[in-house]
């Protein structure tokens, strides 16, 4: 059945959430089990996350699912992730469509195994009309690694049609990037306190939150904690609270 939008109460969605999914090898861990276990269940918890977001009307949803960085864990712990990387998309796809979930792989695939490059090619296609929400999956994606290569197609840009570097404006870098609109809310779980690399320049002006529960435990209510958070705040850009009360009430 399509998802039909419904937020709890009074509360307003982050228009774009962004969220660090961080705590599967602990959740792991805590009950003796090898990491690997925390990563599956991990996927439920993004089935779950998913649902609910398209069901309280979050338009754009970022998960960071594997790092530039992370292929410096166990070969093991890579290899299973991979795989389970691709058994998730086969198992998902279906209902990605049926639920308007429109979906992309954001970052540096070329590295990934060919048959994972061939599966992320066909969820991308399957779903591209897609229009209830907008899903961009973090795999092999770094913050310094977007602004890197948005700044190499500038480059080309200039050198192919003469453009003025002096010229160019935040909006043109900002179309560069491998994901383009602004972070409103970023959420890590787990309870650490960073955003390790993650949407550097998207993340410019986000509402930072920081969840104790670890990811594969993570659902509804850490969700209704959360924007309960971005609801109480008050988001200036720069302004003066004064200002940004005038502006709310014309």
């Amino acid at each position: 059945m399509p998802i039909s939008p419904n937020t709890p109460g009074s509360l307003t969605a982050p228009r774009h959430l962004a969220i660090i999914m961080d705590g599967n090898g602990r959740w792991a861990q805590s009950r003796g089990k090898q990491r690997v276990s925390g990563h599956q269940e991990g996927a439920n918890a993004v089935r779950r996350v998913i649902t609910e977001c398209a069901k309280m009307g979050v338009k754009e949803l970022t998960l960071f699912a594997f790092s530039s960085e992370n292929w410096k864990r166990p070969s093991m712990e890579v290899n299973a992730l991979m795989t389970l990387f691709v058994q998730a998309i086969r198992k998902e796809s279906k209902n990605l469509l049926d639920n308007g979930i429109r979906t992309r792989i954001a970052g540096d695939i070329s590295r990934f195994p060919k048959i994972l490059q061939t599966q992320i090619k066909k969820l991308e296609k399957l779903t591209a009309d897609c229009d209830v929400m907008k899903l961009n999956i973090a795999a092999n994606y770094g913050g310094r690694w977007d602004i890197l290569q948005a700044c190499k197609k500038l480059m080309h840009t200039c050198s192919d049609e003469a453009l003025d570097i002096d010229a160019i404006t935040e909006e043109q870098f900002t179309e560069q990037l491998d994901i383009i609109s602004d972070v409103d809310l970023m959420i890590r779980t787990g309870g650490e306190q960073r955003i390790s690399n993650f949407l550097l320049w998207q993340a410019a002006y986000a509402e930072l939150f920081f969840s104790d529960t670890l990811w594969p435990d993570f659902g509804k209510d850490d969700l209704i904690q959360a924007f309960t958070f971005f609801n109480s705040r008050e988001r200036r850009f720069g302004m003066t609270s004064a200002q940004v009360q005038k502006k709310d009430n014309q």
